[in-house]
């Protein structure tokens, strides 16, 4: 199929969708909002009074999600390289979340703690060959992997999308290297042809001989 019938078929499917549909009637920035909800209702990851860290954070969806469910009470803080518009109780920083300019105004925003829960929605541009797409994503993953070792509070838990096939069993190998327990989660609001699944990694593995403290200036 061409690209331009691809996209034609995409768009239809698109407007079509329930999730999207619905984003739309009840005000949530993306479908995506949906995905974590029902994640939440299953695994209570969003608590009132923690301090929460959403990778990738634009448009905004998981973010409104985290602010209903935590009725206000705790810090949100989203990170992206791309604008979002603002969201009250939510604390946004343009940047890369892997550079210590973003990391330093992180500091500040946390209070010099640590957070509770990080959770990574992100996906690279999608260019349709699949190899180089699965490199790309999981190199993501893997940041925001790193991310969460750092930046976790020892009990703390992580949330990522990622995609089944090449890279996603060396990724699992990762995770549990990282955390106590490892759960994939499957959402109704992800389309039934897509490869996509989360990862639930809960309760950092202690050892001394890793460094699990965020650097700053």
């Amino acid at each position: 199929m061409k690209r331009q019938a691809k996209s034609r078929v995409w768009h239809q499917r698109h407007v079509n969708d329930f999730y999207v549909k619905q984003s739309v009637e009840q005000g949530y920035r993306s479908r995506s909002a949906y995905k974590l909800m029902e994640i939440d209702d299953r695994d209570r990851l969003l608590k009132p009074g923690s301090a929460l860290v959403d990778l990738g954070c634009a448009p905004g969806g998981w973010c409104q999600v985290a602010l209903e469910r935590m009725k206000g009470q705790g810090r949100i803080v989203g990170i992206d390289l791309l604008e979002m518009v603002g969201l009250n109780g939510v604390e946004f920083l343009q940047g890369d979340f892997t550079e210590q300019v973003t990391l330093n105004e992180l500091v500040e925003r946390l209070q010099g703690n640590k957070a509770d829960l990080v959770l990574s929605d992100m996906s690279p541009n999608i260019t349709g060959v699949i190899i180089s797409d699965q490199a790309r994503i999981y190199y993501l993953a893997e940041l925001a992997l790193e991310f969460s070792a750092n930046w976790l509070k020892p009990d703390g838990i992580f949330l990522v999308k990622v995609f089944q096939g090449a890279g996603f069993e060396d990724y699992m190998k990762q995770m549990r290297s990282v955390f106590n327990a490892v759960m994939v989660r499957k959402p109704k609001a992800s389309r039934d042809s897509s490869r996509e699944v989360y990862l639930l990694g809960r309760g950092l593995k202690l050892d001394d001989s890793i460094e699990h403290e965020p650097e700053f200036d």
